[in-house]
């Protein structure tokens, strides 16, 4: 009797559970398809309002991309809806994969509802702001303007040191216009985070971005500690090569503006090799259809809807954007027929490959890259082909023979790339973790700390400028950057992956994936379609047999 009573009573709980779980799992789907009905038109509104904003630089365009960044912020501030989803959560009642996953996101998402609207309000406001400034600044130089393209063009191809640090100097103006600004939202976003029961807004954005911050500081501590010794040795060979190449009677004479571009982020050409010669009188755009179109992941229809060349009061840089997750992807580029742009149209549209292929008939809000790093990898695995050998010899018919007397110095640029960015990265990571953590510091001069200690660049004698604000990262993608090495580490992995067990190749030196379209068949159905079902480190063990690991990056580009 004892027995069948505890059966029966079992059955009971169960059942009890069983219909409490169907009840909770109605209430979440019935929450998403309500949220869903405001959240998709808003969407595609927002990403139409700053793409034109963008491609404008009007005033009135920004205004309408700031009210509607607003209602989209409005729609997340919700706090009826924060304390739904959080009984939900804490219920423990919502066992599909799918729904859970659907929760999490939905549930971080919605965590800013807990902030102050006025605050929240106000950082949209600032930023708009700081972002005009940055669109409409034009450096001046002898009462003439000048674009970013031309003023990278002076430090790049220019001799006349003087001229080149006139230009350099000429462009940090722009710290000084938003300087101010800048530090007024960064401190608005930490009274954000704090009231949220973060340090900070650098903890609260790599948390709510699903990582763990401990884990990329012992990432980069670790890359830190891989690059140290390489980057320093070709250190000493690009010092060399620069006291000759000006005609400089030693190293100590060696200035930021001598380093062929704005922050060293870029590697300088000192080898024999010049990559621009193949791009200068092509068409990057047919080039960069005909690659991905090849490998079965066409472009045609991003094409048509993107923004590529320069005209005033445009955008100045390069970015992809999803309109509606539903397909409409568009880039904005200034395209150049060099190497540099190039590398960013392949960038550009890996990134728009990777939005455009994910699956249609998952969630809404699901419908994103499994994290920003993620797309980063296969927009810089692809990227990189631009300075291959073997790609520009299938793309653009160069002779074998021609290959071969570049491979050698194109492989060493394609490393000097690699160390130089690292390096770069490390400082743009340190700087807004410190800047977060000590806004009142004195953040002039921990900017040229950084740069000293891990770009070996001297800072110019008595210069005490907000050079940091003179990168638009900081102010507009806020805790962003270090997702640009986590990404490189990811494409090493993502290649040696395709290459030997997709093509059953190990010539990982000329291997270009031109006309493979097995390449795209595997990203597509391993990396775009899951989108953001999974965990992103999940996703890279799926598709790689192996959670992230720097092994490949070190294997590729240190070793």
């Amino acid at each position: 009797m004892k027995s069948l009573f505890a059966i029966t009573m079992s059955l009971l709980v169960l059942a009890g559970c069983s219909s409490k779980q169907v009840e909770m799992k109605k209430e979440l789907t019935g929450f998403i398809q309500k949220h869903d009905s405001v959240l998709i038109p808003l969407y595609r509104q927002t990403a139409l309002a700053s793409w034109d904003a963008a491609i404008s630089g009007k005033p009135e365009d920004f205004k309408k991309a700031e009210d509607l960044n607003l209602k989209m912020m409005a729609l997340f501030s919700d706090k009826g809806k924060l304390k739904k989803l959080e009984e939900i959560k804490v219920s423990g009642l919502i066992t599909d994969s799918l729904l859970l996953r659907q929760l999490d996101v939905l549930y971080r998402s919605f965590l800013m509802a807990k902030a102050d609207t006025a605050k929240l309000n106000a950082m949209v406001r600032l930023g708009t702001v700081i972002e005009q400034k940055y669109g409409n600044f034009r450096t001046e130089v002898k009462g003439r303007k000048m674009s970013d393209n031309e003023v990278e063009n002076v430090l790049r191809s220019s001799k006349d040191v003087n001229y080149q640090k006139e230009v350099w100097e000429a462009q940090k103006k722009i710290g000084a216009v938003v300087a101010d600004d800048i530090k007024k939202l960064v401190k608005l976003r930490n009274e954000v985070a704090v009231s949220l029961g973060f340090k900070n807004y650098h903890d609260m954005s790599l948390t709510l971005s699903d990582q763990d911050p401990k884990e990329v500081r012992n990432i980069f501590n670790e890359l830190d500690s891989l690059t140290k010794t390489a980057f320093s040795s070709v250190k000493n060979d690009i010092d060399a090569y620069f006291v000759k190449y000006y005609n400089l009677k030693n190293r100590e004479e060696l200035m930021p503006w001598n380093y062929q571009n704005r922050f060293f982020q870029e590697a300088p050409r000192i080898y024999d090799v010049d990559l621009d010669t193949y791009y200068q009188d092509k068409n990057l755009e047919a080039l960069t259809s005909t690659f991905y179109s090849g490998i079965g992941l066409p472009i045609d229809d991003m094409l048509k809807n993107s923004d590529l060349y320069e005209k005033p009061g445009k955008n100045q840089h390069a970015f992809c954007t999803d309109i509606d997750n539903a397909g409409d992807v568009r880039v904005l580029c200034n395209v150049n027929p060099n190497a540099i742009w190039m590398n960013t149209m392949l960038h550009e549209f890996g990134h728009a490959v990777y939005d455009k292929n994910i699956d249609a008939t998952l969630p809404f809000i699901l419908r994103d890259p499994a994290h920003m790093f993620t797309t980063e990898a296969i927009a810089m695995m692809f990227g990189r082909f631009a300075s291959n050998p073997q790609w520009i010899r299938d793309m653009t018919g160069i002779s074998e023979d021609e290959k071969m007397k570049i491979a050698e110095n194109s492989f060493k640029s394609l490393r000097l790339e690699q160390l130089v960015f690292s390096r770069w990265a490390q400082v743009m990571y340190r700087f807004e973790k410190g800047m977060y953590e000590h806004p009142d510091q004195d953040l002039n001069t921990f900017w040229w700390d950084l740069v000293e200690k891990y770009q070996l660049i001297k800072r110019p004698v008595g210069r005490n400028e907000p050079d940091w604000a003179t990168k638009i990262h900081i102010a507009s993608y806020p805790c962003y950057y270090h997702n640009y090495l986590l990404g490189e580490l990811l494409a090493s992995q993502l290649f040696y992956h395709i290459t030997t067990n997709i093509l059953k190749s190990d010539d990982y030196r000329f291997q270009s994936f031109v006309g493979n379209n097995q390449v795209g068949m595997f990203l597509k159905e391993k990396i775009f379609m899951p989108g953001n079902k999974w965990y992103w480190n999940e996703l890279i063990e799926k598709a790689t047999g192996e959670k992230l690991t720097a092994k490949y990056y070190a294997r590729q580009f240190i070793d």
